[in-house]
């Protein structure tokens, strides 16, 4: 059996993730990801295939650069407020295959702050 390497070992566990989590218009998927240098956050509707809305660290909107747990929160609180002037309350989280610790815990707790129930 080959070797896996870290990134393949994620994406095997994200595809896992992925047969159980689906967003509904309803109850939208919170899809996040971890670059090296950046931190992407989107509301998806998998029914119709559309991003309903999203945040990221390449944002001009958002001050926080880097991918740390900084960033991590102040996304989490971008991508609420936005998903909110959406009128969406509930999503479903997908950790996108990353643990559930530091920036991903962070970018969570800051998206409940800001009002998202999941």
């Amino acid at each position: 059996m080959p070797h896996l390497n870290r990134k393949e070992v994620r994406r095997k566990i994200h595809r896992r993730i992925r047969k159980k989590v689906e967003g509904t218009l309803a109850r939208p998927r919170l899809a996040v990801h971890f670059s090296n240098q950046h931190i992407y956050a989107q509301v998806i509707d998998d029914e119709a295939g559309r991003t309903i809305a999203s945040a990221s660290t390449l944002d001009k909107s958002i001050e926080s650069k880097g991918a740390n747990v900084a960033a991590a929160t102040r996304i989490g609180e971008v991508i609420a407020e936005r998903a909110k002037s959406q009128s969406i309350e509930a999503v479903v989280f997908d950790r996108g295959g990353f643990l559930y610790e530091g920036k991903v815990k962070a970018l969570a707790d800051a998206a409940r702050e800001g009002g998202l129930k999941f």
